[in-house]
Order: C-alpha cells, then structure tokens, then sequence
C-alpha cells in the first residue's frame, strides 16, 4: 500500500480553498486545509472534507444516462450522447430559430475556470439569447444598484485594511460570501476585532457572524432599505459625509438629501423595531471610521426591495469617500486577471435594464443582473413565436433552488429536450433526457481564477491581495468511468453540429479596457484544460507558467501599483440619486407598515419566514452527506423559545407552514437567535415531497411559498422569496 500527500483546490463551492489530500494507492482518503496556503492558512470547512466521499458516493454517476420514454434511466457514451443532442438541437434551431434553446448555468458551474466561457462560446455559436444564471434568484439587486450608481476605476477599500464594515443580511462565516475576503473568513475577522475593528451587522437573526459585532441590529425583515435610509440620513444632517469627495466625484446629493428626510430615527424605530439610539450609533460609528465599506447579502435580495437596499448601500460607500483615492496603494492590482487600471475616478455608467432581448412574459428584458429566471418557465409553457424548446442546465439544480417549485416541474416536463449537467441524479436531473455526468473537484486541475474574478463583482468580495493558486490532477476519474469537464460537453456538441467557437478569455463582469478579441478554437484538435488555462490567463499580470512554481499558491505583492490621479477631462460621476430608487424611497414611505409579526399580530399572516443557511448544508446540491447531516437531515423551521410556548410547539414537532401561495411541512427547531415572529429556514434546499412522512428525511422547499407571477421585481424578476407573510397550525 502506498501512501502520499498531494495538494488540492475543493470546487464544492465558490470559496475555492486549497487543500492537502492524504492519498492511498492513488486514491484520496482523508482530506484537511493547507497550513503552508498564503490566505487559507489551512481553513477548510465540513462539507470540503468531504470531497473523497463524494467522489465515491453511492449515487455518483460514472456514465452519462438517457431516459427511456418509461421514465427509466441507462447508462449512454457521452460521445454517443453528443451526437444525439447534437442532432436533435440541430432539427430544433432549424424549425424554431436560436430562441428555442435557452441555458441555465447554475451554482456549480462557477468553481471550474473553462465551464462558462466555453457555455458563452456554444451559446454564442447558435446565436441564442436565453442565457439564465442563479444571480436572478440570489442577490440580482446588486448587479443594478452598481449599474446605477456606477462603479470606481481604483475599487473600494478592502477589509484587512478597514476599520469598521456594515453587513446588511449577509454571513460570511457560514456562507463564505460576502464582506469577509471567503479565504478564511474566521481568521481575517478574528484578527480585524483584535486590532479594534467595529463590525456592524443588520439581520433579524443573530448569525454566526452578528455574536461577533460590535453592533448588531436585529429588525422586523424586510426594513434594510427603512433602516439604510433612515443611516442617510443621520450622516447628512449630522454631515458625517465626505463633502469634498462628494461634490468631486457624485451627482444627486440634493435629491437623497431630500428623499431621506422623512426616515428619522424616531420612524425607523417605529417600523423596523430598532432602538433609535441603535441606528444613530451605527450611523456614526460607520461614518467616522477611517475605512470601511458595506455589503449586502442574499436575504435581503431575497425580500422585497433588494435593489433599493443594495443601491443604499453603494450610496453609504461613496457619501463616506470609501473609494479607493489618488496615492493609495493598490490592495490587488491583479494575478492571474489583466492588471487594474486603477484611477481615482469613476467608471463611464452603462444601462441597468431595459435593453438586449424582450422577453414575452411580464414585460422583461435583458438587465445588468441577465435574463429574469422569473419569465423562464412561462417562456417554455407560453405557445407561439419565440417558445423555449430545449434546455441546458449547466450544474444546477432548478426544482431546488426556483421559486415556484410546481410551476418549475410543469416547466421542465414540458421540454421537448432536456440536458442536464450533474454528478447525480438530482431532483432536476430525473426530469431531463439526458444526465451528463463529470468529473469531480480532485479529478481536474484547478485554477483561483474565478474566485479573483469577484472583486469585480461587488465590494467585499473576491481576494483582497493579488493571489493565485494553480492545482494539478489529484486523483484518476474511477476504472471502467466514462466522464468529462463541462467544457469538453459543449465542445463535441459544437464539433457534431459543426459550429465554430470563439473563446472569451475574460469573464464578462471583469472585462478589462481594451476588451481582448475572443480566441478561435482549432476544432479538429481538442485543447486541453491545461492549454484553455493558458489562454484564459495570457493577459494576466502573472504568467501561468510562474504561478505553477508555488503549490502552496502564492501573493504577488511585487511591484505595488498605486492609484493614479484622475483624468483632467474624465467626466463620470457616481449617481447617489438614481430617480427609480428615490421613487421607491417614496413608496416605501407612504406604505402602511407593519408594527408588529408573530403571535402579537392579528394579521391573517402573522410570521415572517427568512431565508439563511446551515454550515454543513450545500443549498440546493440535495445529496448531502451522513457524517454532515446527522443533526438535521432536514429542514428545519428554526423559531423563538416565545413563540413556541404560546402556540404551544415543541422542538421536533411538525407544523405546516402556509404562504398566500402554497403551504410546507416543517421540523420545529429552537433558537433564541431568531428575532420572535419569524421562521427562518434554509432556502433552495428540500425535495419534491410535501409528505408528513418524508418531512423528517427530506425536508420541505421554502420555494413552494413564491409565485412567479406574485410580488416580484419589475427590473430583476425575483419574488419574493424571503420575508414571507407566513401562517402556522401544528399538524397532529
């Protein structure tokens, strides 16, 4: 028997941490974070160790299937299953036109470098419009408040380097996104608190990473954009605010001065249920630290008004001048990413919505955030010019993780061709005609690259330092296996349909001025991921080639870039009065609100359920693990010890859970960190099943709470999917 340590990049979800794999016999069987890692520091979280079990879980696929018209499944040749599809699409373009085929990248597509660029390259080689993305149901607020307000050539201040933050609904310690760099979140805080960093969290629970704060606030759900106004406010009146900055670099301060007005800490009291002596502070503490920034999470996304909240927060960020300025040095100024052009001026503003493809259903188009999944399902049940035919689910999930689970199976049943990408046979993946099956995270090279994408997406997101790792194969896919990388999939399906794919070597939300001209794949010689790695990288800082030189993956630190002074006639400004959010300001404020949730309320829907998530639940993966999930290997409907003793529930007991939409079973769960009237469950996770006798195993899907057509966004399509007005009876 032979034994040995190899180094390893976990892909189960997006944080990408670097791992050290015990092997035998070529073969990983134990699995622990890398101490000699550079920002891991040897962090690696429950469901990353995990990963040899995954790759020799039970219900692993090790060939690609086909769906017989039975319903059964049988194994199928991917190459045998290409041609197929390859066949099939074909007869679909060319009796219905591009439109007919629509994609879905999902969760898991982001972790592996080649899989969306070379999705983009297919769908751009049939000329396809559809192109849907989990964003939509996730945080598409904050793709339109930055389009909005804009962006900052130079970035915003980093965290290692603040000293304060606000954290409006987002955990970083469990969900390993947002605000906290996700390279071990739990150290970087640990050792921002010990230096005097005041942390400020908003959320109607106290998380993992609210016991940790300076300052928690804990509201009614739903008054994050009440409650950032209502912070406006106080830093104007008082004039906390950088004026210099702002006369310099912003437009529309009178018209937020004035729509703010009326959220005076006395009003946000009285519709929040926060202490007015707690909003002042955390106005005042944010606005006269030297550094900090805001970031705002998937729960408030998930409630109504997301996009106000994340715009309010980008609005904080510049009335505080926590913009990166002229003579700072630049925290990351690339690695394996283009080198930042990093001037102390704002980035020309494009369109938020309203442009690119004009769906059929409720008035949607192409906006910053892409293509609402809201009007997907109806773009495939809709008859008439223009119906979704055929679907490529890129490694998601959909039954899981879309609101509106019924009508998403009726959808998905409705396709006259169905392919999805998955390692199993997920609640979604029994409804497709195909299953293609992959290779897993040990089984390919890994590159950090996508998680350094990220701080183009959003402030507090991504590596703060130029770092980056490249990961060799650990393991052999298993003897007799016939499996592929996503991009190989969409690969032989553009060679049997004879179509050309170009290559954009840049991911989409961090395209660099001037924007590379795409790369024209040899279609009669199939790359490998190692040579789709090259290009990918060729306009990076550092060469791949020097990056491979540190297993261990390393912070190039040298040369520092520093922050270039602005453009004599450069003449973008930051927009901190966008009138589509004012106007909502405005609605938000005439509204009725409510004083109070739970057993106190006489409303017909007395609760609040709000989403969260559990440290050893991989929302919407469905196939979880033993050894994780012995404690809850369900949902479980997290309430306070109050509420539960005037309804007279226990913990274990079942309750339905009824929205004005649909009802769930759920497993009563104590926790004192709720705010009392709320429910909290985890979202996008749970089965198909509403059975009071599977509600124990399998959970129930808060998804079935929401309606597409019921409560959404008009710009980004998502219902509401947190912060529903909820009714409770115990079930004998």
């Amino acid at each position: 028997m032979s034994s040995q340590q190899k180094i390893a990049m976990c892909r189960f979800c997006h944080a990408l941490c670097s791992l050290k794999v015990q092997m035998q016999d070529g073969v990983a069987v134990n699995v622990v974070g890398d101490k000699h890692n550079p920002v891991y520091h040897g962090y690696s979280c429950a469901k990353g160790r995990e990963l040899p079990n995954q790759h020799r879980h039970p219900d692993r696929l090790l060939h690609s299937v086909k769906r017989a018209k039975d319903g059964a499944f049988a194994p199928v040749a991917f190459e045998r299953a290409s041609a197929e599809i390859a066949a099939r699409l074909r007869e679909l373009l060319d009796r219905y036109g591009p439109r007919c085929v629509a994609m879905y990248s999902g969760t898991h597509s982001f972790p592996y470098a080649t899989t969306q660029p070379m999705a983009t390259a297919f769908m751009d080689a049939i000329a396809s419009p559809m192109r849907f993305t989990s964003n939509t149901i996730d945080k598409p607020g904050k793709s339109i408040a930055m389009a909005l307000h804009g962006t900052w050539a130079a970035g915003a201040q980093v965290f290692d380097r603040s000293d304060t933050w606000l954290m409006v609904g987002t955990n970083p310690l469990i969900s390993k996104s947002g605000g906290i760099p996700n390279s071990n979140p739990a150290r970087r805080l640990h050792l921002a608190n010990k230096r005097g960093f005041k942390l400020i969290v908003i959320d109607p629970r106290r998380t993992e990473v609210a016991k940790k704060a300076y300052l928690h606030l804990q509201p009614r759900p739903g008054e994050d954009p009440s409650i950032l106004a209502g912070m406006i406010n106080v830093i104007i009146s008082e004039s906390l605010h950088d004026a210099d900055f702002v006369q310099n670099n912003a437009e529309g301060f009178e018209q937020l001065q004035e729509a703010v007005k009326p959220f005076t800490p006395s009003y946000v009291e009285a519709r929040a249920g926060i202490p007015a002596q707690q909003l002042l502070e955390a106005a005042q503490v944010f606005a006269s630290a030297k550094g900090g920034c805001t970031t705002v999470g998937t729960g408030p996304n998930m409630a109504p008004r997301g996009m106000v909240t994340e715009y309010l927060s980008q609005v904080l960020i510049t009335l505080c001048g926590r913009w990166l300025k002229e003579g700072e040095s630049v925290p990351n100024n690339g690695a394996m990413m283009p080198r930042r052009n990093a001037k102390a001026q704002a980035n020309p503003r494009g369109p938020a919505f309203g442009y690119g493809e004009k769906l059929r259903v409720r008035g949607f188009t192409d906006a910053a955030c892409g293509l609402p999944i809201n009007a997907l399902p109806d773009e495939i049940l809709m008859p008439g010019e223009g119906k979704v035919r055929a679907l490529i689910n890129l490694c998601g999930n959909p039954v899981s993780a879309w609101p509106d689970q019924e009508k998403t199976k009726e959808a998905l049943q409705a396709l006259d061709l169905h392919i999805t990408l998955d390692w199993r046979l997920s609640e979604t993946a029994r409804l497709a005609d195909y299953v293609i099956a992959p290779k897993l995270s040990l089984e390919r090279p890994g590159l950090s690259l996508p998680n350094e994408s990220l701080s183009f997406m959003g402030v507090g997101f991504g590596y703060p330092e130029p770092y980056a790792q490249y990961v060799p194969v650990v393991q052999s896919t298993p003897p007799g296996s016939d499996l592929i990388e996503e991009w190989e999939f969409f690969y032989h399906l553009a060679r049997d349909m004879a179509l050309p794919l170009n290559l954009q070597t840049c991911y989409p939300w961090a395209v660099p001025d001037p924007k590379p001209d795409p790369v024209s794949l040899d279609m009669e010689n199939k790359p490998t991921t190692e040579e789709l790695y090259e290009l990918m990288t060729a306009q990076g800082r550092i060469p791949l080639a020097e990056v491979k030189k540190h297993p261990h993956g390393f912070v190039f630190t040298e040369p520092t870039d520093i922050v270039a002074p602005k453009d004599k006639d450069c003449p973008n400004r930051l927009d901190i009065g966008a009138s589509v959010v004012l106007e909502q300001l405005g609605e938000i404020r005439a509204e009725t609100f409510v004083s109070a949730i739970g057993t106190d309320s006489q409303a017909s829907y007395p609760f609040r359920l709000i989403s969260r998530r559990m440290d050893r639940i991989y929302n919407s993966n469905g196939m979880q693990f033993e050894k994780l999930t012995h404690r809850y290997p369900y949902n479980p409907a997290f309430m306070h010890p109050r509420d539960l003793q005037e309804l007279q529930l226990s913990a274990s007991d079942i309750i339905e859970i009824a929205s004005a939409y649909g009802s769930i079973l759920g497993v009563v769960e104590v926790d004192d960190t709720v705010r009392p009237g709320v429910i909290s469950m985890a979202h996008c996770f749970g089965g198909i099943s509403n059975d009071e006798r599977q509600v124990r195993d399998i959970g129930s899907n808060t998804g079935i709470l929401a309606q597409f057509e019921s409560e959404y966004d008009p710009i980004t399509g998502i219902p509401r999917m947190s912060d529903i007005p909820v009714k409770i009876r115990a079930v004998a």
